[in-house]
């Protein structure tokens, strides 16, 4: 019982915490989240006395939220900037947005005044329709002279923006797609790429192949457009050039470590006796016996192949237009071929577990030195990737 009032008081608490802070919202002029926090409520369920509250709330909500905005509308159409237009029409389409999300809970009945709540609706269609026609209007003219008279690819960034909004609102508007390609063209940054061997040892050509081929690094960069083979009608905005000024390939080496080893292991057992040198039985009658141990032992011979390989070097990215270096990031990996195995001589009781695992180990080749070098290449791709991820032109 006293489990069940804690929970209700609780409950209660929360329901109350609702009602106050959706009250505060609507006290404080933000009638969109007081409209959005009654409605969740409310469609939860709308006859439960303790949303009752609620509904008054999205009453009163509704008509000052509409007020408002029908107000603002007023006022920006009069203001006559051709600008306002986007406001005017997302404001059209939220309004009726709330009127849609209200219609399907009515009728909502207010017990305490005996009567339902009272929502004044509109239809707000043809407001849309006007409203997004001058928007439309306004956005191709605006992006089309942007995309004319573009001083700096920004400006083509910006006229794509509204071609993308307009191709959004009004799809099909006029000539809108072919002008949004148009300006996406003008306002990528092309970035010719070229590596560099600058350090007189062979790159594998998997590797040179592979850190040049940019669909594996998932680049989706809608302004940035990078290219390995360059296009003689395109022109370059940048640079970048991965090159590579160290290529050390360490000799390949065996270390040896003898580990000697003892362990006491059970040989056998013995009859206990007393201090008569009779055998002692236990309750059973049955003679106890006790485990004789003996110490075994063995040099294990542990052997590790090793052999290393850094490719160090540096990304630089150059400005095309003013021949001016930007940015320049090292670039560097390291890539560790190690295997271990071993033998024994003596008892292999002696050696523990760990040990006698690597007894069904042999030696095996060691990597040329081009695998090693080629093998470092998932490191430095991955590199690779972060430094153009990083660089903003």
């Amino acid at each position: 019982m006293k489990k069940s009032l804690l929970g209700i008081s609780i409950l209660f608490l929360i329901s109350c915490g609702g009602v106050k802070k959706t009250q505060e919202a609507l006290n404080t002029g933000n009638y969109h989240n007081a409209i959005n926090k009654a409605i969740k409520n409310i469609a939860d369920n709308k006859t439960k006395k303790g949303n009752q509250p609620y509904i008054a709330l999205l009453e009163e909500a509704f008509l000052k939220n509409t007020e408002r905005e029908l107000n603002e509308i007023s006022y920006l159409e009069k203001e006559g900037n051709p600008s306002n237009y986007e406001k005017i029409y997302n404001t059209y389409n939220n309004l009726k947005t709330i009127q849609e999300r209200i219609k399907p809970l009515l009728p909502l009945r207010i017990y305490d005044e005996n009567r339902n709540a009272q929502f004044s609706f509109n239809n707000y269609d043809a407001k849309i329709i006007t409203s997004k026609n001058k928007l439309s209007d306004y956005l191709y003219t605006n992006a089309s002279s942007l995309l004319s008279n573009a001083l700096q690819k920004e400006d083509y960034r910006k006229a794509y923006e509204d071609f993308s909004y307009l191709n959004k609102i009004s799809p099909g508007y006029s000539d809108c797609r072919s002008k949004m390609e148009e300006a996406h063209a003008k306002g990528i940054d092309y970035v010719k790429v070229s590596l560099l061997n600058d350090t007189e040892k062979i790159i594998p050509a998997r590797l040179e192949e592979e850190l040049l081929n940019f669909d594996t690094y998932g680049l989706n960069n809608l302004w940035t457009e990078y290219h390995t083979k360059p296009i003689n009608k395109v022109r370059y905005d940048y640079e970048m050039q991965v090159a590579f000024r160290n290529i050390n390939v360490s000799p390949e080496q065996v270390k040896e470590k003898q580990i000697i080893k003892e362990k006491q292991i059970k040989d056998g057992y013995r009859y206990a006796v007393d201090t008569n040198g009779n055998v002692v039985k236990d309750s059973l009658g049955n003679k106890i016996k006790i485990d004789k141990f003996k110490t075994v032992k063995c040099n294990f011979y542990q052997f590790t192949q090793f052999k290393a390989a850094q490719v160090t070097g540096n990304v630089s990215f150059t400005d095309l237009n003013t021949k001016q270096l930007i940015n320049s990031y090292p670039l560097a990996s390291e890539f560790i071929f190690e295997h271990i195995y071993a033998n024994y001589d003596g008892d292999k009781r002696a050696l523990d577990n760990d040990l006698v695992s690597l007894l069904n180990l042999a030696a095996v080749p060691f990597p040329t030195n081009e695998n090693m070098v080629y093998d470092s290449g998932e490191d430095l791709k991955a590199k690779l990737k972060g430094i153009i991820t990083q660089q903003h032109f």
